[in-house]
């Protein structure tokens, strides 16, 4: 007898797409929240800190553009186990560290594995959701990155203080076995899944052209010459490296500069990157009601993107002129709200088709991790020796101007280009 459909469920894969970026970020932040303690058990300098970050993103930034297009020839079911097997055993070798290289080494071995997470989940979105539901879809499946942040904090910490640090990062790690076990049991593309309605197939099928959405994958060299691919990237290049300043760094700013504890950690370092959950999907939620109301998806998107760019310094220059730590924690939860609302890993599946999604969001992330790479020895440099003030204004004016290249080099949000060779046209959703 033949699985009885279930209504829906495209949200059902988003969730699994959630609970994978979920992982990511604990396996990710698991060194965050244990960098105070680790420094001082094996007598690691702030500057040597930044050297073990580094590490991480100079493989993320190779591996994002290269996993990318792997995501787009392997195909999501495929590559997700790969990658997620690949960084579960990656977390886990952490456990072994101990010195600068070794820790370094395994950091390495993280950031090469962990990027397709997220050219695969913007694929994946691209596959399972008509047009007007994937700024939303995109907002879930990348709130799992807060999650899994927000997690880390009182996880992470009462492992290790109940068990050391060690086996935070084995226990952590061995998380993703269970979610790959899951993962090949329940995904397959909406056309071939035995478990979706006809209505929904429709709904998802009937809003792509078949000239725009399907065909061999685009070449690399026809996707640089396009402005809509330097808009994309553009966004990720101005505002990934502040993604990793605030899963990297709030931690150990807590710490250092508010007076947290590990224990403290564990109680109130969740609520910055719980805000940072919310504001994902509220990158989402916003344009969709907007949309509800007869704006167009790129008026939508690109009023809540400028909005939010103009808001966002406030937070960033306010909060270390706060004396009070509840102030400042505060002032963190509203600038990651808006940081995850600007929406920047949305942007390609608004503008290109399936196809073309994952290399379009892999050379995005690849150029952002190289800027968060340079960013991250910067950030080491500029605390040992001021303190964390420089880096929050250097923040606050990169949403602005990343919303003028989106504005200017993509044009409107929400029709997919054509990719065919010379093609004039676009394929309007």
């Amino acid at each position: 007898m033949s699985k009885a459909p279930i209504k829906n469920l495209r949200w059902y894969i988003v969730v699994m797409l959630c609970s994978a970026s979920t992982l990511n970020y604990l396996d990710r932040q698991t060194l965050s929240v244990l960098a105070q303690t680790i420094q001082r058990e094996l007598g690691l300098s702030t500057v040597q800190y930044s050297y073990i970050t580094t590490s991480f993103l100079v493989s993320y930034t190779v591996m994002y553009a290269v996993s990318g297009r792997l995501m787009d020839l392997l195909g999501t079911a495929r590559g997700f186990t790969l990658f997620v097997s690949g960084w579960s055993i990656a977390n886990m070798l952490h456990a072994l560290a101990r010195s600068v290289v070794q820790f370094s080494f395994f950091r390495f071995l993280l950031g090469a594995t962990e990027p397709a997470n997220f050219p695969g989940g913007v694929k994946a979105v691209s596959e399972w959701f008509p047009m007007k539901e994937r700024a939303l879809a995109v907002g879930i499946f990348n709130s799992g990155t807060a999650i899994g942040a927000a997690l880390a904090t009182p996880v992470v910490s009462a492992i290790a203080l109940a068990w050391g640090w060690r086996p935070a990062f084995v226990i952590t790690g061995a998380l993703g076995f269970i979610w790959v076990a899951i993962w090949l049991v329940v995904y397959r593309l909406p056309q071939h899944h035995e478990r979706i309605t006809d209505a929904e197939r429709d709904l998802i099928l009937s809003g792509s052209s078949i000239a725009a959405e399907q065909g061999e994958s685009v070449p690399i060299m026809r996707l640089l010459r396009m402005r809509e691919t330097w808009g994309c990237v553009m966004a990720r290049f101005l505002t990934d490296p502040i993604s990793y300043f605030l899963f990297f760094w709030i931690p150990k700013y807590l710490q250092q500069e508010r007076g947290f504890s590990l224990a403290d950690l564990g109680k109130y370092a969740w609520m910055p990157y719980a805000a940072l959950a919310l504001g994902n999907i509220a990158s989402g939620a916003i344009p969709r009601w907007l949309i509800a109301r007869g704006w167009t998806l790129s008026r939508a998107r690109k009023t809540t993107m400028l909005a939010d760019s103009c808001l966002i310094p406030i937070c960033c220059l306010l909060v270390t002129r706060v004396h009070s730590p509840a102030a400042a924690l505060g002032l963190l939860m509203g600038m990651m709200f808006g940081h995850s609302l600007w929406g920047n890993i949305t942007l390609p599946a608004e503008v290109f088709p399936k196809r073309a999604v994952g290399s379009v969001s892999g050379f995005g992330g690849a150029m952002g991790g190289l800027a968060g790479a340079v960013t991250q020895l910067t950030i080491g440099w500029v605390v040992q020796r001021f303190s964390f003030t420089p880096i929050f204004a250097a923040c606050s004016g990169a949403y602005l101007l990343g919303f003028l290249l989106v504005h200017f080099l993509i044009g409107e949000l929400g029709y997919i280009r054509e990719m065919g060779p010379g093609a004039a046209r676009n394929s309007r959703q």
